[in-house]
């Protein structure tokens, strides 16, 4: 259900745990080199060997590579069984880092809480491959989900320039009947910056306005239309979407998107559920915290939800 409650966004509401992890994390991350000074290849590289802030989640065995029509790859977590459904993963990493196999634990986590068999599309990274090309790789994959496996009911989802990509995705897609539901945890769905984005300044929780600037810069340079609906979903009519999960921590800059998507979401006669966690930044879910625990814990039942009994 669709609620806000004032007291989520009142400090004294942050559990001690999470206000210890923001203390410890905030020196680590600003102590980092600022976006564009290490190369963008050498950072994607120190990010798949565990380097930096974040858990390594990947590879995990269980999880294998599999090549879809027209070369691209996508990584599956497979169900044991006969799956109940798909789950459609689209990563995070601000369209520019991180991979579908660095994101193993967590999907495979995610099939055996839900009896879904998840697949993780890879799609081509900035700043090499500007707009529209990742939205391209991502709804092919997700043609290829609903071709490969008939009749089964699919959730689509990511988090941050996933949930982004998620958006995009069923807006360029429209209604299909099979997609059952949409996970959309702390994404940006305004190129031009919601108010909590551009009013953020220079501290640095993970984002911060200069570094969400430089994301935004890699995928839509000059030329990009950052006011079209195509990019900026929040701008889109949002009519025949599927039920979706909206996700995000009090901290996190992209508060705003998350907080106006869902109401728009709504607003166009679409069922959501919000859950916002006090003292949460951004991608907190990936950390070893009781509101991480709680935020796979909502998204699981979500999407176990979305299929029905």
């Amino acid at each position: 259900m669709f609620t806000l409650d004032p007291s989520d966004f009142d400090p004294a509401r942050i559990d001690p745990e999470t206000a210890a992890f923001n203390a410890r994390i905030e020196p680590v991350l600003t102590a980092l080199p600022a976006p564009g000074v290490v190369p963008v290849i050498d950072l994607r590289a120190a990010r798949a060997r565990g380097e930096g802030p974040y858990p390594l989640a990947g590879p995990r065995d269980g999880s294998l590579w599999q090549t879809i029509p027209g070369g691209q790859r996508v990584r599956v977590s497979p169900w044991a069984g006969t799956p109940r459904g798909i789950y459609l993963h689209l990563h995070g990493g601000g369209w520019t880092f991180n991979a579908p196999d660095q994101y193993d634990a967590v999907n495979q986590a995610h099939a055996t809480a839900t009896g879904m068999t998840v697949i993780a599309a890879e799609y081509r990274l900035a700043p090499e491959h500007i707009w529209p090309a990742c939205l391209h790789d991502c709804r092919a994959a997700l043609d290829w989900v609903l071709a490969e496996w008939p009749g089964l009911p699919v959730v689509i989802g990511g988090e941050s320039a996933g949930a982004h990509l998620t958006a995009a995705v069923l807006v360029d897609a429209g209604r299909q009947e099979r997609i059952r539901g949409a996970v959309l945890n702390y994404g940006i769905f305004d190129f031009r910056m919601t108010p909590s984005m551009a009013l953020w300044g220079t501290r640095n929780l993970v984002l911060n306005t200069p570094i969400v600037a430089w994301y935004l810069d890699n995928v839509a340079p000059d030329g990009v239309r950052r006011d079209d609906p195509a990019l900026s979903p929040l701008l889109a009519p949002l009519t025949g979407m599927p039920p979706a999960l909206f996700q995000v921590g009090t901290m996190d800059p992209l508060l705003d998107d998350t907080l106006m998507m869902a109401a728009r979401w709504v607003g166009a006669g679409n069922a959501a559920e919000l859950a916002v966690y006090p003292g949460g930044i951004h991608a907190f879910d990936m950390f070893d915290l009781a509101i991480a625990r709680a935020f796979a814990a909502r998204q699981q039942a979500f999407m176990s939800a979305c299929l029905g009994p």
